[in-house]
């Protein structure tokens, strides 16, 4: 990777996108110490673990909970991508639109910015009225006039924060357009990275050593697990049959398909969570009194199926479960794969061209899914009982941000964009000496 990096800035086009990258990320990390006028943010419940809020800070690098104009950051365009990849599939008109090439691109990326700025408002709304509320507003915040009405303080926080969501969106889209790998994840990287930078301050100025060298020691062996994992694949060999046409003689040649172990990602990682955290923001929004009333249905989905209880981890393992092969299913079709093949001549040796490939083909996805699932929930349940090891030895620790820090969706992120950034330096590197070779 170091040598990646010095290689490419050796070469001066490679050396301006890195650059180009660098500045858009800080003019980011800036927006993210920005405060807007008049809101103070929102209290992060840190004892909660991985709940939404504590994911949606620790990917905007905390700029939620210290009420900044980044506070939203760009969750709102991963949530609009996610739902117009899933209904890319599932309605036709958009699988057509998908499919007419640069120009159904375009028209697919504008609905996508549609969605973005109805989702955010939709999360300024959620922010500011329902986890703020009175409390995370200062009505005074003009000294010299007198105090403003509470709605016109709302709408214009609301304005603000939907407005940074939406020039968080527009700076990934220029790193990607000038600069090294994807502009979207490399914004979430930032955020996380600077997140988990705060907290390591943090404990190193509290003097938890201890606490320190376990969450280090953890993090590097889980991240060496997460590359490990990343890097497996089945390879499904295919051979294709020599045709001749005309004077010329095709074909011959074997290939083959590449199946990732978890090609998903981290995907079935954020439906799972925020689809058993949406509850238990709901009651803390609106119920917050009735969670703490025995007899209560708040007050029984807290104590039984909130985050941290046994009932929430094992529904959790489930959907990660149902949720890798649902995107498996999106992801790789074996029908039309086994369609491909046979159009062109291929087959894979020992299986008949047909449906057998395609029944073939499904159950090795089916084996791998399963695989990949286990891995995401094995990543998503140990790191926070590795991370609380100094409290199992006797060690008290009042501050769990390191834990919050790197969640399960954290580590998974800023492993793969780090290898995805790695790759495109890569990538560019040789694409570089492919042109000089041609001139």
């Amino acid at each position: 990777m170091f040598e990646t990096i010095r290689n490419a800035f050796k070469i001066k086009e490679v050396r301006q996108k890195i650059f180009m990258t660098i500045l858009f990320v800080i003019i980011y990390r800036l927006g993210c110490y920005i405060p807007v006028p008049g809101f103070n943010g929102i209290t992060i419940d840190s004892s909660a673990g991985y709940g939404l809020t504590s994911v949606l800070d620790a990917i905007t690098g905390s700029a939620l909970s210290q009420g900044t104009i980044f506070a939203l950051g760009i969750s709102p365009y991963i949530n609009a991508s996610i739902i117009m990849q899933l209904l890319t599939v599932a309605l036709p008109p958009l699988e057509r639109l998908s499919k007419k090439g640069e120009e159904g691109k375009k028209k697919i990326n504008f609905i996508t910015r549609i969605v973005t700025l109805v989702l955010a408002i939709v999360s300024a709304l959620g922010i500011v009225l329902g986890l703020g509320g009175e409390s995370a507003v200062n009505v005074n915040f003009l000294s010299n006039l007198q105090a403003m009405p509470i709605w016109a303080v709302y709408s214009f926080i609301i304005v603000v924060l939907v407005a940074g969501s939406m020039l968080c969106m527009w700076l990934g889209e220029r790193i990607t357009e000038y600069g090294v790998s994807n502009g979207i994840s490399m914004i979430i990287f930032v955020g996380i990275i600077s997140t988990a930078g705060q907290a390591m301050i943090k404990t190193i100025v509290g003097h938890n050593w201890i606490e320190l060298v376990v969450f280090l020691v953890s993090i590097v062996l889980i991240f060496a697990f997460i590359v490990w994992v990343d890097g497996a694949e089945r390879k499904i060999k295919v051979q294709y049959a020599k045709q001749v046409k005309g004077n010329k003689m095709y074909g011959g040649q074997s290939t083959v398909i590449p199946i990732k172990v978890n090609g998903s990602g981290v995907m079935p990682l954020i439906f799972a969570f925020s689809i058993l955290s949406f509850p238990s923001m709901l009651i803390s929004t609106f119920w917050a009194e009735a969670a703490t009333t025995p007899g209560t249905f708040a007050y029984w989905w807290t104590q039984y199926l909130g985050t941290g209880t046994v009932v929430y981890t094992i529904f959790l393992a489930l959907l990660i479960l149902g949720f890798a092969y649902f995107y498996s299913q999106i992801q790789f079709n074996p029908v039309e794969i086994s369609r491909n093949i046979q159009g062109n001549g291929g087959f894979i040796p020992g299986i008949r061209p047909g449906r057998e490939t395609s029944d073939y083909l499904a159950k090795v996805i089916s084996r791998i899914t399963l695989w990949g699932a286990i891995f995401l929930a094995f990543i998503a349940l140990v790191p926070s009982l590795l991370f609380m090891i100094p409290s199992w030895i006797g060690i008290a620790s009042t501050d769990t941000q390191l834990i919050n820090s790197f969640s399960a969706t954290g580590m998974l992120i800023t492993v793969s964009v780090a290898l995805e950034f790695n790759r495109t330096l890569e990538n560019q590197i040789l694409m570089r000496h492919y042109k000089g070779f041609l001139k």
